[in-house]
């Protein structure tokens, strides 16, 4: 229910275009390079422009943010309703905070860079994205 209302949302929605487009790159280019070949964590010392750099501060904190909701969801599992929102919606929250930066990593950052090493950590960070979403929800579930 959470969920669906998250994405009934307008941050939810484009989150979710967001989402599809980086999974849709991801997807394409593990085809040439390979199932996990952008596992693991992009280096902050190749990331040039001004929106990939961000992207990927906001991708960190939004993960030890929502790690921190899903933990607290987990350990109190079972017991009376929360008061007010509870934390999987704070999670989903946290995600929606996202938005902006993966719309100007998207508007501003050619992904296939001609630099191997560029396009390399450009996915390898796509990929925390995708990961990132992945550890409140699967997204890649979502019809639509």
């Amino acid at each position: 229910m959470a969920l669906q209302r998250f994405l009934d949302t307008e941050e939810g929605k484009n989150l979710l275009a967001g989402y599809r487009r980086a999974a849709n790159i991801l997807r394409a280019e593990e085809k040439k390079d390979g199932a996990g070949a952008f596992d693991g964590l992009s280096d902050p010392r190749l990331l040039r422009d001004p929106a990939e750099k961000l992207l990927s501060e906001k991708i960190r904190s939004v993960s030890a943010d929502t790690q921190q909701h899903l933990f607290i969801a987990d350990r109190d599992a079972g017991r009376r309703e929360f008061a007010g929102q509870t934390p999987f919606e704070d999670a989903m929250e946290s995600l929606a905070s996202l938005r902006p930066p993966v719309d100007a990593f998207f508007e501003h950052v050619t992904v296939n860079a001609e630099d191997p090493q560029l396009r390399f950590n450009r996915l390898r960070l796509l990929n925390e994205l995708r990961s990132a979403m992945h550890r409140v929800a699967d997204f890649s579930k979502i019809a639509g």
